[in-house]
């Protein structure tokens, strides 16, 4: 076995071409073998095997930088820097990673979970090198997915601008080589990569300019026919124009000829570009045949058929969003449904299928898709932005300038808010609260079970004085019975679930049932408690507030967000703009600091949103006697 033997890149230096290629098979074997217990990225990584194999051979990492856009495609290259017997961890809790984490190896110089960050990230690097007179190469590795994405091309025009060495890949999962053009494209980039080629052109050039009278004239003639015929012959022209020398396409599962390209890229002075055709979920039958499906699995999964070991149970909210979603589209011709390349994780599949036209994917594009919108709102449809908490950030200008600056009536429906799980740090939607309450025009609501998501979009459908979300998480739904008819919601409005003579627990989202069972833990104990459903963000509801600070005055804010900035931020203000005091609230939410991957629930343990680590919260309101029924008096 080849793969035992390699404990780091240099490792790979003693081995053959033929032994890189076999040593390709035995991790495309690991990696279906370990995804299939632990779930993760599985489609992405069997797609660039030999890839990151030939890079690690040409190049000597850690000195020279690899930068994996996103990070989710990183695994062989964990492997081969010395974390292959850690496998058995991935994304779980204190384990590795699924994503490229700088706190894991030196080899991981840049990570990231969204996309679009590797030109950028790779453009730093290089002036960092130049400045610092090194030498290093540095490469990025950059989906054409990612490609869409605006930031990508800010970046090109930027590299392609200074002229830096540096490498860009374009791992394109997309497309084929097509066999009438490939040796064309072959003999191009073997020509315009070699030295003495590139060398006698420029002294071509050069001498042409020399020549009196004429000398500019012809130069101009010759480049206007290399261009002429770069056009027609060069599918890199793109590239070409924005300042890369362009070589490929190359086949992504051919060792050797990605050995050569790389080999022939370092011949080239200034940017280069290589595009590489790969093929997502190479090596296993499943995901090649589905690599949508394969592209990250969450659950584990049978090797021979490729049935994913799903556990039966609730749906989930984004499959309720999805199916309401459908039923008011059928009442409301006006909707339309929008999203940043994600249909299958926002459970917009079958609205797509229903409704061809009015489902609009604009790929890896946050912000357009939240411009878009807003003009969409503009001229009278109804749109609906599905979006991750975490991807929405990337549209917050667009957010701010375009739409709630417009009062245009967006309905953002805002799904993983909340812990994510396994995707970690990089995906945690915990912070969408704090920086969208904040916007003038914006409503934000949040449902504490299926039955109240179905009410709020609704209640989101048939508003029509600005953008309106409504934000729910990565879990299942509890399995409430659902109302046959839809209701509207009063905006603003809360809902007093239980009331009590004790304390009060003022809950949001999933965190309203956390609150039931704090409370009923303290029942046992002779206390009642309040728990109120404060299920608008904002505005909140200031006569419930009002009558809380008339209650036993101790009020617990519980939320699975960001604790700076969010649910219990904006209480404090309330109270603190009416001057009314005497109150003793405690905020329970999510710590100023980066929450890693792990389950929900783990996540959910560490920072105490519990309903044990309610309790002991409320026990801090008597702190200096045993808890009781006796209410303190407090001016309000």
């Amino acid at each position: 076995m080849l793969l035992s033997q390699i404990h780091e890149p240099a490792d790979l230096k003693n081995l053959s071409v033929d032994q890189l290629t076999s040593l390709a098979a035995e991790i495309r074997r690991f990696l279906i073998e370990k995804l299939s217990a632990t779930g993760g990225h599985l489609a992405p990584n069997l797609g660039v095997v030999e890839l990151t194999i030939a890079l690690h051979y040409c190049y000597n990492s850690p000195e020279d930088k690899f930068i994996f856009d996103v990070g989710h495609q990183a695994y062989v290259h964990k492997i081969l820097t010395g974390r292959m017997d850690r496998f058995d961890t991935l994304r779980k809790y204190k384990g590795l990673c699924g994503f490229v984490k700088r706190s894991e190896s030196e080899h991981d110089v840049w990570e990231a979970g969204h996309s679009s960050t590797s030109l950028s990230a790779a453009m730093g690097m290089a002036l960092a090198r130049d400045l610092k007179g090194e030498s290093h190469r540095v490469v990025a590795v950059i989906g054409d997915g990612a490609l869409t994405g605006g930031m990508a091309f800010e970046a090109l025009n930027h590299i392609g601008h200074e002229k830096k060495d540096l490498m860009v890949i374009l791992n394109d999962n997309e497309m084929s080589i097509a066999p009438n053009v490939g040796a064309m494209h072959n003999y191009l980039t073997k020509l315009r990569s070699d030295r003495n080629y590139l060398r006698a052109k420029d002294e071509v050039e050069q001498l042409l300019r020399r020549i009196p009278a004429i000398g500019g004239k012809l130069a101009r003639t010759v480049e206007r026919m290399k261009d002429s015929l770069k056009y027609m012959m060069v599918s890199g022209v793109l590239f070409e124009e924005l300042g890369f020398k362009y070589l490929g396409p190359v086949d992504g599962h051919d060792l050797p000829g990605l050995i050569e390209s790389f080999k022939q890229a370092n011949n080239v002075s200034g940017p280069v570009l290589v595009h590489v055709l790969t093929t997502k979920g190479k090596g296993y039958t499943p995901a090649e045949m589905d690599s949508h499906k394969w592209h990250g699995v969450s659950t584990p999964y049978k090797i021979e058929s490729g049935q994913l070991l799903k556990a039966v149970g609730n749906p989930t909210y984004t499959e309720v969003f999805g199916q309401t979603l459908i039923e008011l589209a059928e009442q409301d011709e006006r909707i339309v449904a929008v999203t940043p390349a994600m249909p299958g994780g926002s459970g917009l599949v079958k609205f797509a299928e229903r409704f061809p036209d009015r489902m609009i994917d604009v790929g890896i594009a946050e912000q357009h898709a939240a411009t878009m919108c807003a003009a969409l709102a503009m001229e009278g449809m109804k749109p609906v932005f599905a979006v991750y908490s975490t991807f929405m950030q990337r549209a917050y200008d667009q957010i701010v300038h375009d739409i709630c600056r417009h009062n245009a009536n967006v309905m953002f429906a805002i799904d993983r808010a909340g812990f994510v799980g396994a995707d970690g740090e990089t995906h945690q939607g915990v912070f969408d609260i704090a920086f969208l309450r904040h916007i003038p025009n914006m409503v934000l609501m949040m449902p504490k079970d299926e039955n109240e998501l179905r009410h709020m979009m609704k209640t989101a459908l048939e508003y029509n004085d600005g953008p309106i979300g409504y934000r729910y998480p990565r879990i299942n739904v509890p399995g409430v019975p659902l109302d046959e008819e839809l209701a509207l919601i009063p905006i603003g409005s809360w809902e007093m679930v239980r009331e009590g003579e004790g304390p009060a627990i003022i809950a949001v989202g999933p965190m309203v049932q956390v609150a039931e069972e704090a409370a009923d833990m303290m029942k046992r104990e002779g206390v009642t408690a309040s728990v109120v459903n404060a299920r608008f963000l904002k505005p909140l509801d200031e006569s419930m507030l009002l009558k809380l600070a008339h209650g036993s005055g101790e009020l617990i804010v519980l939320e699975e967000a960001s604790q700076a900035g969010s649910l219990g931020s904006a209480v404090l203000e309330f109270y603190a703009e009416r001057g009314i005091t005497g109150l003793d609230i405690r905020l329970m939410g999510v710590p100023d600091r980066f929450i890693e991957h792990g389950s929900i629930k783990e996540q959910l343990e560490e920072v105490g949103l519990t309903a044990e680590g309610v309790i002991m919260e409320l026990k801090k309101f008597r702190s200096d006697q045993p808890y009781s029924l006796a209410k303190k008096v407090k001016p309000v």
